[in-house]
């Protein structure tokens, strides 16, 4: 009782220095503000007065786009205190430390046409005609992390394993591509919101638009105004000396944000070449109001009243109320959204921080291009009844397109040209349902650029990854020949038809001239059975060339979900993997792991280091 009174009475002097601090500087700034418009009656007035000045300065006339209120930099946290039996509140107030995001306080807007009409087709898209409100409260989480494992997150229910799942697999990229040999279970949580931050946008960076579009969640009700301005300074200030805060505070710059931005702005310039941005802080050019940084503070209305939305971390919301309470706020430089991230880490954490980025990847990539993508959409991306993602959505999420298979390129059916993945993806993906002769998978997803993969059951989506980069080196002639074998044998025989040799050599770029092609049918087919067998056909052109994937190597594997994990803490699970000498593999179907495995590796066996086999559900 004595801890909690002394921290009640901490926050009221912090708040009392705050205010006498901050008199003085309030009283300039609303000062300024007079000078910049006579009429300053209200903040609405202040607002179009600020957004003309801007606009005349500019030359030009700004278009309306949404600012949500994190994008201000200014949030706050519920922190319920219970002394005697009662809960009290407190409202922490959290500034960003970005004063030109802060200088569009109160000029809150509704999402442009455009937006808007957006944001109906990816609900539509999403949900269909209705919305399930359980499987909304399903997908309804934020982006949490286990208590055992730093970097691991945290997946509440049944759904959302389509979202978390890949940005699961983005973070460990990171980790392995920024700290190899890094023991996982020391890695500090602050960093570990980072490299979130990190996957987050490399997601965004695959879908390949020109602007990106932060989806947002400013519900209206929640909307108060507060009298007093609030600095970054002082919000960091009072994070400090109150220890009930449960979250890395909105706007609170953490000691590795330079570290960050520095990461992605390095990444950015390897890539592509530097376009610019729209404006010194990434916010849209087209915003009304939009202002430059060159104050000291943050620019407030002219009654000196700073818009505060008090969204509580654990808010409820019915889908209608979540959908009238999304907002927008676009940026043209990756930099600037990673930025906007670490101002407002609040907007993935709280309730519904998935959904949000989901949002978010949807509207940046386009409604119009989602659709060329998905060809069908008469069904939903996320089932009506059990939540699960479609393959769409988890090819978008990994691959930034929505294509709704997993084979290479396109593939002729009855007519029909479907596509599926069209180049390397960072992250690998397989699958369950391949063994089950549901889908193919091709060498693209089998072999990615990482040595991560999304693995899926018929029910749930993990994460494979290993330290072993040869897992991923590029490929050997033999291993070429060997995939371009199997994709004329669709069904996995090991073998194809002899009438398909001149086109398995002519796409090796190997002589397929008539009379070759004649005398290697009846070499590789000697009894004249009207089949070429696969290790015939290495034998004869690949004598003896070793592979480039090592014998033996370490396996680890994610399953987000409590209850599927040791004690119902989420962690990771290491295996020793090994690979046998020849093609054939054992069918073990009470050991869907395994099966799963021999998808990518035929002949693996594997020993998990403890008594825990991890699942694939």
């Amino acid at each position: 009782m004595r801890a909690v009174n002394a921290l009640l009475g901490a926050e009221q002097r912090g708040k009392r220095d705050a205010e006498r601090k901050l008199s003085d500087a309030c009283e300039r700034e609303r000062e300024r503000e007079q000078q910049r418009s006579e009429n300053c009656a209200s903040p609405k007035s202040a607002s179009a007065a600020a957004s003309a000045a801007t606009a005349a300065a500019a030359g030009t006339t700004a278009t309306s786009m949404t600012l949500a209120s994190t994008a201000l930099g200014l949030s706050t946290a519920t922190v319920a205190v219970t002394v005697g039996g009662q809960q009290q509140q407190q409202e922490l107030s959290m500034a960003s430390g970005s004063a030109a995001t802060a200088a569009a306080a109160g000029r809150q807007q509704r999402p442009s046409d455009s937006d808007l009409r957006e944001l109906r087709e990816i609900k539509q898209l999403l949900w269909g005609d209705n919305v399930r409100e359980d499987v909304f409260t399903r997908w309804s989480q934020g982006f949490e992390f286990s208590d055992v494992e730093p970097s691991a997150l945290v997946q509440k229910q049944g759904g959302p394993c389509a979202v978390i799942a890949p940005v699961q697999a983005y973070l460990l990229k990171r980790i392995i591509m920024d700290k190899p040999g890094i023991q996982l279970i020391d890695l500090p949580r602050e960093e570990c919101e980072s490299l979130l931050i990190r996957a987050l946008c490399n997601i965004l960076k695959n879908c390949r638009a020109h602007r990106y579009k932060i989806v947002t969640l400013h519900p209206d009700c929640r909307a108060t105004k507060e009298r007093r301005l609030t600095p970054p300074s002082v919000a960091a200030a009072a994070n400090t000396n109150t220890s009930n805060t449960t979250t890395n505070p909105a706007g609170a710059a953490t000691a590795d944000d330079a570290t960050v931005e520095a990461a992605i702005e390095a990444e950015e310039q390897a890539t592509e070449m530097a376009t610019g941005n729209a404006s010194a802080t990434g916010i849209d050019a087209s915003a009304t109001g939009t202002a430059t940084a060159g104050g000291a503070g943050a620019e407030t209305a002219a009654d000196g009243t700073t818009l505060v939305i008090r969204m509580q971390l654990n808010l409820t919301l019915t889908p209608d109320e979540f959908h009238d309470g999304l907002h927008t706020v676009h940026f043209h430089h990756i930099t600037d959204v990673a930025r906007f991230y670490m101002q407002n880490y609040s907007q993935l954490s709280h309730t519904y921080g998935v959904l949000l980025f989901m949002y978010s990847v949807f509207l940046t990539k386009g409604t119009e291009q989602v659709n060329a993508d998905i060809s069908d959409t008469s069904e939903p991306l996320i089932h009506s009844t059990y939540g699960y993602g479609a393959q769409s959505l988890i090819n978008l999420m990994l691959t930034g397109r929505a294509v709704a298979h997993v084979w290479d390129n396109e593939q002729d059916v009855g007519g029909l040209k479907l596509r599926g993945i069209s180049e390397q993806s960072d992250i690998g993906f397989i699958t369950l349902m391949e063994q089950m002769r549901y889908c193919t998978v091709g060498s693209f997803f089998k072999n990615p650029r990482y040595p991560v993969w999304v693995m899926a059951s018929d029910t749930h989506l993990t994460v494979l990854f290993s330290n072993e980069k040869r897992l991923v080196s590029p490929e050997t002639p033999s291993e070429t020949g060997r995939r371009v074998f199997k994709s004329y044998d669709p069904e996995g025989n090991n073998f194809i038809s002899s009438t398909l040799l001149r086109d398995v050599l002519a796409t090796l770029h190997l002589v397929s001239e008539p009379g070759y092609v004649s005398l290697m049918q009846k070499r590789l087919d000697p009894e004249n059975l009207g089949i070429i067998l696969l290790n015939a056909f290495m034998d004869e052109f690949y004598p003896q060339e070793r592979r480039s994937t090592p014998d033996t190597f370490e396996l680890m594997h994610y399953n987000g979900i409590p209850g599927s994990n040791d004690n119902n803490k989420v962690r990771y699970y290491c295996g020793s993997a090994i690979l046998l000498e020849g093609d054939l593999k054992s069918i073990c179907t009470s050991n869907p792991m395994v099966t799963c495995l021999q998808t990518k590796w035929p002949n693996i066996e594997i020993n998990w280091h403890d008594a825990h086999m991890p699942s694939l559900n």
